[in-house]
């Protein structure tokens, strides 16, 4: 796992509060083309009340037919689906038989009412007894509010981050524009997953696929970051909506969920720091990051320290923010804005809506004024935030909700993704990582390995002293 951090001021006032952004950057290792993969599994939880009658289930039935094509006979797979009850219809396990599995889903019919809460709950269950310790990855499509069982947001994102905890990831496929986004959102924040929106078979049908591609190429699970306390750091949190939680111990955690093959994230964090009274280089915190290899099950663990230079106050007045981290907490802060909007549209209220996307946009660094490959990406968030505000004002409420919904998660939580090729069918081992997460902060490299294990995983032991390079 490689992580790079750059901070828009390396350097603070002496004696003086202050702030510091820090971007973050983490690629997940890359599985060789010719090594490979172990067993998947993959939990699907279908609504099928009444109003996924038509062309609705029909598509999703095509969509989960082809996926069980794309498995491989090790793979696990298993089918949960719920009107106003749950009803196991394939038990989690190997596809030996992938012929009886394709029957049975050819044969659901739409039923009643939606109760989501037991129809996520018995896929949770059937995907902890097959994942075992190696976890799994569940996938919710619905088309509906849940008007039956458990409604309340709050203790559905628990029961997902609950199921995270124990290895199982949750993303969410919200169907037509008759689902609650919010509700959907938090299963999928809790379950460290994405909220995807598919308004019609096709596109919900090529959504389905792809999640499959991203777990037959994963190379990373249950990865996370932590930041803790320490004399320097005032506070922290995250810049987005990316979603983060507290420990006990004051320390912030941000769950990345699973990465595929060479994938990366972007993470901006704000960090205070508190008046250092002495000149020279200071360690502000120190970034924890750690992640599953699924193949081995081993759990690697490395840690980054974020350092500043404290100089005198005259000497910090003449800083300059690096233009990289700035154009990053612009572009955050829209997807804060497209949150916000939705919330607007929900209650009925578009013009608020028009108006915090216009806001966003306007707030926007010009395309011509940022490094690198962040023009063009400032360009397509500014056409995309005055395409949704003209939504906002003329098109249906309900739609626009829904794209600013899973714009904003897509950008959290897939941002740059790319459709990743995966091997053929089989499982495959990859070789031993190397043990190591690498960290990059203004330049300079940091090998700082550590494997810790977690949850009885077997223990790499790491070497007695980091090294730096440049």
């Amino acid at each position: 796992m490689h992580l790079s951090a750059l901070l828009d001021f390396d350097v603070v006032p002496l004696d003086t509060d202050d702030a510091v952004s820090v971007l973050i950057d983490i690629t997940a290792p890359e599985r060789e083309a010719d090594t490979e993969r172990p067993p998947a599994t993959l939990q699907i939880v279908l609504d099928r009340s009444g109003s996924m009658g038509g062309g609705r289930l029909a598509g999703a039935v095509t969509a989960l037919v082809g996926l069980v094509d794309r498995l491989a006979p090790t793979d696990n797979f298993g089918l949960v689906s719920f009107d106003t009850q749950a009803v196991v219809e394939v038990p989690t396990g190997p596809l030996t038989d992938k012929e009886a599995v394709r029957r049975r889903i050819r044969g659901l019919v739409p039923g009643g009412g939606t109760d989501l809460s037991s129809g996520l709950l018995r896929g949770i269950q059937e995907a902890r007894r097959a994942g075992g310790d190696r976890g799994g990855t569940l996938l919710l499509i619905s088309d509906g509010h849940a008007n039956h069982g458990v409604t309340d947001h709050d203790l559905l994102r628990q029961v997902t981050a609950d199921a995270y905890g124990h290895g199982v990831t949750t993303t969410t496929l919200g169907y037509g524009l008759g689902y609650d986004e919010a509700l959907l959102g938090a299963v999928a924040d809790g379950g460290a997953g994405s909220a995807l929106f598919a308004e019609d078979p096709d596109t919900a049908g090529g959504l389905i696929a792809q999640e499959a591609e991203y777990l037959l190429a994963k190379s990373a699970q249950a990865a996370s970051l932590k930041v803790p306390p320490g004399p320097h750091v005032k506070g922290v949190s995250v810049v987005g909506e990316m979603p983060s939680s507290r420990l006990p111990d004051g320390t912030l955690m941000v769950e990345l969920g699973d990465f595929y093959s060479g994938e990366t994230r972007r993470l901006l964090l704000r960090v205070e720091v508190p008046g250092v009274a002495a000149l020279g280089t200071v360690t502000v915190t120190t970034l924890d990051v750690s992640y599953v290899d699924p193949a081995t099950m081993t759990t690697y663990t490395a840690s980054l320290p974020i350092t500043v230079n404290v100089v005198p106050g005259d000497e910090a007045r003449d800083r300059s923010p690096r233009p990289e981290v700035r154009t990053e907490e612009a572009l955050q802060r829209a997807q804060t804005a497209k949150r916000e909007a939705s919330e607007a549209l929900r209650r009925g209220d578009r013009k608020s809506a028009a108006k915090i996307l216009d806001r966003a946009r306007g707030d926007l660094p010009r395309p011509s004024s940022a490094p690198g490959a962040a023009s063009a990406e400032l360009s397509a968030q500014a056409e995309e935030l005055g395409r949704m505000s003209a939504m906002a004002r003329t098109d249906d409420a309900s739609r626009t909700s829904k794209s600013l919904y899973s714009s904003q998660s897509g950008y959290s939580r897939k941002r740059g993704r790319h459709q990743p090729q995966t091997p053929p069918e089989g499982p495959r081992t990859p070789p031993p990582p190397s043990g190591e997460i690498r960290g990059q902060q203004t330049g300079s490299d940091l090998y700082s390995p550590d494997a810790r294990p977690s949850r009885g995983r077997r223990r790499r032991r790491p070497p007695e002293d980091p090294q730096q390079e440049s």
